[in-house]
């Protein structure tokens, strides 16, 4: 429905009438011209004289009229889908050791790398999360922000597709990434923070100590998820080269109040992603949201044509 912004300017309109009415007139000159009569055949009529007359007349109650309900802001309000925002903001922090090279994943069917595996699940999980603003943190000896926090899911995916092994060393610096993570997040406002923390071995580089930093986390409100990752780990395989440390990873859940998930196949790593939807559910009911179309530039271009016609037909007399 077509409304106004300002409906008030239309009192302007009988402007024009009162300034005719109410200041004083100027008194033309005219004149006769007496003129022979094969002359006088050849000048306009009074008849189409007077339609040019009123024509000019017209066009400036026009040009006033179109001008006016250009100031008055013609609009159409129309309701559209919003974005539904959850208040959360997730980071995703995701572990680009050397050992995620191993190709001891079955993936549709062949197998894959542990990093494959983990880039087709993360991306289905980070594209699902409409509405949270997500970002990606990707550690290995050093830990690096791949992406900031941002409603750009798809943006997200992609940079963990591009995820390389190698370009941040080759060890493992768990206190590291969930520290960066933390980063991301100390200055966050939104209601819920949320840090998924995945790795496959030990922390083996840095000086900073896992346990302080999960107990950093839980100063800060911040909930850690974690995913030990690999057929392995050091509570029931202690000499097995590359196991995961699962004792480190439940202990930086437990201490931020999240959940530890044990994951040693792809259905395990589908599961996971699963159980942390449920959860951190995604998504919020929102009331539509309005949008504004404004319609005053057509008035306005109207008003324009009407003054350009105006000009040409006073230096045609």
């Amino acid at each position: 429905m077509l409304s106004f912004a300002s409906p008030l300017v239309f009192l302007l309109l009988p402007l024009p009438l009162l300034a005719m009415r109410l200041l004083p007139g100027k008194e033309a000159v005219t004149g006769a011209l007496l003129v022979p009569g094969s002359i006088g055949h050849a000048l306009p009529t009074g008849a189409r004289q007077s339609i040019r007359v009123r024509v000019r007349r017209v066009i400036p109650l026009l040009l006033w009229v179109a001008l006016i309900t250009a100031l008055a802001g013609p609009q159409r309000l129309e309701a559209v889908e919003a974005l539904p925002t959850t208040g959360r903001d997730l980071v995703l922090a995701i572990d680009l050791s050397g050992s995620m090279e191993r190709d001891d994943f079955v993936l549709d069917g062949r197998t894959v790398s542990r990093l494959d595996a983990v880039k087709a699940v993360a991306k289905r999980f980070v594209t699902g999360r409409a509405g949270d603003r997500v970002g990606l943190v990707l550690f290995a000896e050093d830990a690096y922000a791949a992406t900031p926090l941002t409603f750009d899911v798809a943006a997200v995916s992609r940079a963990v597709d591009e995820a390389t092994i190698g370009i941040s060393g080759r060890s493992t610096a768990i206190a590291g990434g969930l520290g960066l993570a933390l980063k991301r997040l100390q200055n966050s406002e939104a209601r819920s923070r949320v840090v998924i923390l995945l790795s496959d071995g030990s922390d083996t580089s840095g000086t900073v100590l896992p346990r302080g930093v999960a107990r950093l986390a839980k100063r800060l409100g911040v909930t850690v998820h974690t995913i030990a990752l690999g057929p392995a780990d050091l509570e029931t395989a202690p000499k097995t080269r590359d196991a995961v440390d699962t004792a480190t990873l439940r202990m930086i859940a437990e201490t931020s109040g999240g959940e530890t998930f044990r994951v040693r196949n792809t259905s395990d790593l589908e599961a996971v992603a699963r159980a942390i939807d449920r959860l951190e559910a995604s998504g919020l009911d929102q009331p539509p949201a309005t949008l504004k179309r404004d319609y005053w530039p057509y008035p306005a271009m109207f008003a324009l044509a009407c003054s350009i016609v105006l000009v040409a037909s006073r230096r045609a007399m």
